[in-house]
């Protein structure tokens, strides 16, 4: 199936290109940026002017930061396209609820991914734990913003999430394997003297669950999912890709380039199958916690450190 990529940036380079190049489901046919571009693809800077000359592509990817994305999935769907949307889905729960609505009208699929539900781990957790009572869970996924991001204003901006853009991957898998949902308590939300969304984040959910989000750590990086249970503890690393059960690894993968190539084996299943899956519940948390949390104010953010 023939698929544009809008949005050419360092997600698209880094994940969606060689997702697609190792797909057998997918051609990548066309790109959509204002700026990037990809060797030996042809490049566009307009997506309406794409959709109107090339009927034969079926499905559009979009991986821009999500303020501008709703705009571009609209005209997508409107010309009965597929789409599939990067994480977060969109910049507000509305906006996504009017896309999955526009998509069942037009009678095509609308994929809302979460890359981190596909790590090596997940599958295997939600298993063992779905007939286990969880006691507590704890999220650690601290990280370097000016590593994953360098230079990149716009996540520090409204409806760019700040801390919340790498948190919500936790939240994702949290949503996916706990057998039973939880609710946001409070919140505590650090936001930089100098920034619009928050630069660290720590939560506390029904069930003790919590979790803590910082963009301000160097060195190793880490993204843990710890959770204790009747049957004991369960452990998920490196972004859900090391899976550890009583102290035992289950499961073990030392890169995340599996994740992408998994999202659009979906996307085509989806489509070949006529369905949608628009799954709102990490995004949920985070609306929340932006309505319920208590903000402080820590010292500004410059990108080069002081």
């Amino acid at each position: 199936m023939k698929l544009a990529l809008a949005g050419i940036g360092k997600i698209a380079v880094d994940q969606h290109v060689p997702a697609l190049a190792a797909s057998d489901d997918w051609e990548l046919v066309a790109t959509v940026s204002r700026h990037g571009s990809i060797a030996g693809v042809p490049a566009h800077t307009d997506l309406a002017n794409l959709l109107a000359e090339r009927s034969d592509i079926e499905a559009v990817s979009l991986a821009m930061p999500p303020v501008p994305r709703f705009d571009y999935a609209r005209l997508a769907l409107e010309a009965g396209r597929h789409v599939m949307l990067e994480k977060p889905p969109g910049a507000t729960l509305a906006e996504v609820y009017a896309l999955e609505a526009l998509a069942r009208e037009r009678g095509v699929t609308l994929f809302a991914t979460w890359h981190s539900r596909m790590a090596k781990g997940v599958a295997d957790a939600k298993a063992w734990l779905a007939d286990r009572i969880v006691t507590s869970a704890k999220i650690t996924w601290r990280e370097d913003v000016r590593h994953w991001h360098p230079g990149q204003d716009w996540v520090f901006e409204p409806g760019g999430m700040g801390v919340f853009d790498p948190g919500i991957n936790a939240l994702s898998i949290l949503t996916e394997i706990l057998p039973e949902p939880v609710h946001l308590v409070s919140a505590e939300l650090d936001f930089p003297a100098n920034r619009q969304t928050p630069i660290a984040a720590r939560l506390h959910f029904s069930g003790h669950v919590s979790a803590d989000f910082d963009w301000r750590q160097e060195g190793t990086q880490t993204w843990d999912i710890a959770i204790e249970t009747d049957s004991g503890p369960l452990v998920l690393r490196m972004g859900g890709n090391i899976l550890e059960i009583g102290g035992n690894i289950r499961a073990s993968e030392t890169s995340l380039m599996n994740e992408y190539p998994a999202l659009y084996a979906r996307m085509a299943e989806l489509v070949r199958t006529g369905r949608s899956d628009v799954d709102l519940s990490p995004m949920v948390h985070v609306a929340d916690a932006m309505m319920l949390g208590r903000r402080n104010t820590v010292e500004p953010f410059e990108w080069q450190a002081q």
